[in-house]
């Protein structure tokens, strides 16, 4: 975890701009600089309020208070949705209201929000079938830009394309990308989705996004980058319906993609705190089932899991960024135990394990440190934003130094 923590000499000063000799100041840690995030779905009804259905999440069975009390002791980063089907389900008419005082709520709350995705083959509308090509490729154009440059300034961080190793072949379902895809080819799908997005907000930070982790998706990187597509992190996917894969795997798979020099971003992570899904189940949409319980065995395994997994991402240098795919299991994707709440609010033993990480082990909590006679302090912690004395400071990489100036 050394890639993790800093330390800055840190003068504190009086009111008179001179040094506080001796003097006793609480340092606390406000924030990470790591992406600890989680969805923002649940979010969307008691905030935004009631709308059409379109997005999973949103149960009804926790009070806002009790969501966001667990939610936002623990993350940092929310994933809002944006997929097709759900925002736009009817031509011109787009859940933009709702979504955007959701984000704001959360932004309010120091929260970085991501929107999820600009661009995917799954969860579109149906008044795109039947158009051609060129209209469908016009309108998704539209599209990207019309959401990455309205909600600049409150959402800079996308997944700007989604899943692209299977577009142009995917076969559970009609839509029209796939289509697109097939007849455009997957760089010229990724350049579309890059470059129509860094046009309309340069500043943002644009996610390339797969949950194929094999040698395809790798090839798919090195096309995209010969081509010349600037991206600016590598998303990667580790749904483990089927048990957790071991530090080793993660590891040998991180390692792989880091060699390509970008963050990288576990855009969508899940352990599950009930049943197995059987093994031969190819594709985790085809395992839905009518009750997927939360059970005392499973919650153990999950929270020894979760403390295993999230320690071996964090604790590779190129991770930059760890979203969790379900707080609660109220409305759970595909009705999996993912959740770190249960479907009444109450907290899983996974919930209280990632606490001990997040806002434990890799935390400063209220610490009281004297000055030295130069007024100085050495602060040491993990990369982030921190107050002595209530005053803010931060721990940045090649950051030594910092000062504070205290009214009293």
């Amino acid at each position: 975890m050394k890639h993790r923590i800093g330390a800055v000499t840190l003068t504190v000063l009086g009111p008179d701009g001179r040094p506080l000799a001796d003097r006793v100041v609480t340092v606390a840690q406000q924030r990470h600089d790591f992406a600890f995030g989680n969805i923002g779905f649940d979010f969307i009804r008691p905030v935004g309020g009631p709308g059409r259905p379109g997005y999973f999440g949103g149960g009804e069975h926790i009070d806002l208070e009790t969501l966001a009390d667990a939610w936002l002791g623990l993350f940092n980063t929310a994933t809002l949705p944006f997929y097709w089907g759900g925002y736009e389900p009817r031509r011109g008419s787009t859940d933009v209201r709702r979504l955007t005082e959701t984000a704001r709520w959360l932004a309010e709350r120091g929260v970085t929000v991501k929107g999820h995705p600009l661009l995917w083959h799954t969860v579109q509308p149906d008044w795109l079938l039947g158009l051609d090509l060129d209209e469908v490729e016009r309108l998704v154009r539209a599209r990207i830009r019309e959401l990455v440059t309205g909600y600049a300034g409150l959402i800079d961080v996308w997944d700007a394309i989604n899943e692209t190793v299977i577009m142009p072949v995917f076969a559970n379902g009609d839509n029209a990308i796939t289509p697109l895809a097939w007849d455009r080819g997957r760089i010229a799908m990724v350049r579309m989705a890059f470059e129509e997005a860094r046009a309309a907000n340069p500043a943002a930070t644009l996610v390339l996004n797969d949950f194929d982790l094999s040698s395809a998706y790798e090839i798919l990187i090195e096309g995209v980058l010969e081509a010349g597509i600037r991206i600016d992190a590598i998303g990667l996917q580790t749904h483990m319906h089927q048990g957790y894969r071991g530090e080793e795997y993660m590891r040998r798979t991180l390692d792989r993609f880091a060699r390509f020099g970008l963050p990288l971003h576990m855009t969508e992570t899940t352990l599950l705190s009930g049943h197995l899904m059987p093994p031969e189940i190819q594709d985790l949409n085809d395992y839905q089932i009518p009750s997927w319980p939360s059970t005392p065995e499973g919650e153990e395994r999950q929270a020894a899991e979760i403390v295993r997994h999230y320690r071996s991402l964090v604790g590779h240098p190129a991770v930059q960024s760890i979203n969790y795919w379900g707080i609660t299991d109220d409305g759970a994707w595909l009705g999996a135990p993912v959740g770190l709440l249960r479907a009444d609010g109450s907290r899983k033993p996974s919930y209280d394990a990632l606490a001990g990480l997040v806002k434990g082990e890799w935390w400063l909590p209220p610490t009281e440190m004297r000055t030295s006679a130069d007024g100085v302090v050495t602060v040491s912690g993990f990369f982030g934003d921190y107050t002595a004395g209530g005053e803010p400071f931060s721990i940045h990489p090649g950051r030594a130094e910092a000062t504070v100036t205290l009214s009293r």
